[in-house]
């Protein structure tokens, strides 16, 4: 949830070559429009997309349905809340990855940190990465903010793009359990990391 990703930020002091700093949070919620989106996460997170409409969110609260209108005008802005705060959560963990004291290259250390927290949310990445975007309800600068990272580590706005990308096919092919039997993940993400790794090279002149 967005309390959750909104812990200490890193500093502007501490900021990497290219590194964003985090987006201004919007207007806080009232705490009714808390639980709404809190009881909507968990309804997703653990049945689907399917659970997450205006009556089974009421029903789980204890209210009645036409209550949540007062807060939400419709399941699409209820949506909209979680996509709100997944991107906070997405940008949280990949810019905490550019700064762990681990030995794995940048590339490595940012796809391993996104590819364990979005398979153990997937059916939130889902819904962050499906279909059109509403970019203007979302806060200035977070959806930018949340993919800054992949721009750090590859410094081509064209391959983060790529990179991302890549990601994203592999997750929801790990997702699906589209991959033959027997395939070993691990060896290909740590391919496409050091493919990468090469075309950064490549690009730097090195």
């Amino acid at each position: 949830m967005r309390t959750a990703a909104t812990e200490a930020a890193t500093s502007e002091e501490e900021l990497l070559a290219g590194e964003m700093p985090r987006p201004a949070l919007p207007p806080a919620r009232t705490a009714r429009a808390v639980e709404i989106v809190a009881t909507a996460r968990r309804l997703l997170e653990d049945e689907g997309p399917n659970a997450v409409t205006m009556r089974r969110i009421a029903d789980d609260m204890g209210i009645q349905a036409p209550s949540l209108y007062k807060h939400f005008s419709s399941k699409a802005m209820v949506e909209m809340a979680l996509i709100e705060d997944a991107l906070f959560d997405f940008g949280e963990v990949s810019h905490r990855a550019l700064h762990a004291p681990e030995a794995a290259t940048p590339i490595v250390r940012l796809l391993a940190a996104y590819r364990r927290y979005c398979l153990a949310h997937s059916n939130l990445y889902r819904l962050c990465t499906s279909g059109q975007l509403d970019r203007e309800s979302l806060p200035t600068g977070l959806e930018e903010w949340a993919g800054n990272p992949w721009f750090v580590v590859t410094a081509d706005s064209s391959l983060a793009q790529a990179l991302w990308s890549f990601a994203h096919g592999m997750l929801i092919l790990e997702m699906d359990e589209r991959y033959p039997p027997g395939s070993d993940l691990d060896q290909t993400w740590q391919a496409g990391a050091t493919a990468f790794e090469q075309s950064v090279k490549r690009g730097s002149g090195r």
